[in-house]
């Protein structure tokens, strides 16, 4: 009888790791925007040739978007390195053949993009039959993922972004919410995500300190969260982060923090709200959100200043808080208080936003590099692996697999 039960215990916990997976991945950073995923098997040692590589296909045109997953299609958006054509290419997730190679935008003389940044940065959000691709003040549009069939599009929303877009939109009931944070102006709109139409649009009341619309700018993507039963859009900026009614656009809270370039997504864990203000006296800053007006001083638990990431976002396991900067120094501190368990430094630039699985995080760098370390106060290299080309876009999971996208391929990594 003792053998009879230890069976079915193995069995069941067999059954119980296989169906533990990603049924989709959404948006940028995943269903939850956090870089977390559920899945337990994803492969942590590969490399070009190897048997986990299930597929790898070839991406035209330059874009650092992140690929988002729906049943079985990988969405990403590029485009050509000058900017004049955009597009969306829709890959079987199983194959790994491209379905949809669709040209959306095409621009005469567009406005200048920094050589590191690309004119399809933004990701995608997609979900049942739709896909919202955006491309800044360039374009926004919504597409039927059967058809490609381009359903709505604006083109009207205009803003310098001087280097280049960045912020990926959010979807929230029935709207596609978007920054525009350029040198010239700053605000967020929310379009009626079935028509295209303007819910409303904010302009960013805040008193930057300066003239120069080089410290005005920012690339962040906004976070949804829930706080005491309320939603609430979490949405980062150059100098301050703001908290909006999604429904409404109606400010809720702000904090002052400083800095420009803001580019990570928001955490909330803990009861904290994790906050990567890019450069400035508080680049990284932990605090309790207020019910309304301006975070107090009692109220942020922790900053730091040393080796924050400029572009990447970060990851909160339970107590513990990673990040990697644009160096290469990869960071764990305690989440609650900031306190430094180790950092390490890694070869190359890491630009790209970590990944955590099943007690792994995975970080992707600029060169093709993928070290895989321990979710733990001690630093444990476990695996390091390398692929042809470098990474700007981030990870996706799906099932078991690992989509990831480097500057010239998309793979499906499986065991």
């Amino acid at each position: 009888m003792q053998r009879i039960l230890l069976c079915l215990t193995v069995i069941n916990s067999f059954l119980l790791q296989s169906v533990i997976a990603e049924e989709y991945w959404n948006q940028f950073r995943g269903p939850n925007g956090n870089g977390k995923t559920i899945a337990i098997g994803l492969p942590t040692k590969f490399s070009e040739g190897s048997k986990n590589i299930q597929w790898k296909t070839a991406i035209h045109g330059k874009g650092w978007s992140s690929p988002v997953v729906w049943g079985n299609q990988i969405w990403m958006t590029t485009a050509t390195a000058d900017g004049t054509k955009m597009y969306a290419v829709c890959v079987n997730a199983k194959s790994g053949n491209i379905i949809h190679d669709v040209l959306i935008f095409e621009n005469v003389d567009p406005a200048y993009c920094h050589p590191t940044n690309s004119y399809a940065s933004p990701t995608p959000v997609i979900e049942e039959g739709r896909i919202y691709v955006h491309f800044g003040t360039f374009g926004t549009a919504c597409l039927d993922t059967k058809t490609a069939k381009v359903l709505w599009e604006r083109r009207d929303l205009k803003c310098d972004h001087h280097r280049g877009p960045g912020s990926s939109p959010v979807v929230f009931q029935n709207l596609l919410i978007v920054n525009y944070d350029g040198v010239d102006v700053q605000y967020v709109v929310a379009f009626d995500k079935r028509t295209g139409e303007t819910v409303w649009r904010k302009t960013r009341d805040i008193d930057y300190g300066t003239d120069n619309g080089d410290r005005k700018k920012a690339y962040g993507t906004p976070a949804l969260f829930k706080i005491d039963g309320k939603h609430q859009l979490v949405n980062p900026t150059a100098v301050a982060t703001i908290a909006y009614a999604p429904l409404t656009g109606e400010e809720i809270w702000r904090v002052r923090h400083g800095g420009m370039n803001a580019a990570a997504k928001p955490l909330l864990e803990n009861g904290l709200i994790y906050i990567n203000a890019g450069n400035g006296p508080r680049d990284l800053i932990a605090f309790r959100p207020p019910k309304s007006g301006v975070v107090s001083e009692n109220e942020i638990a922790w900053t730091n200043s040393k080796s924050v990431p400029r572009r990447s976002s970060q990851l909160v396991v339970d107590d513990l808080f990673f990040m990697i900067n644009d160096t290469g120094v990869a960071s764990c501190l305690d989440a609650k208080t900031g306190k430094i368990h180790w950092q390490k430094r890694l070869e190359g630039k890491f630009w790209a936003s970590p990944l955590y699985a099943d007690g792994n995080i995975y970080f992707f760098g600029d060169d093709g590099r993928v070290p895989v370390v321990a979710a733990a106060t001690e630093f444990k290299l476990l695996e390091d692996n390398r692929l042809n080309s470098g990474f700007n876009a981030s990870p996706a999971v799906v099932g078991k697999a690992l989509i990831l996208r480097t500057k010239e391929h998309l793979y499906r990594l499986e065991e």
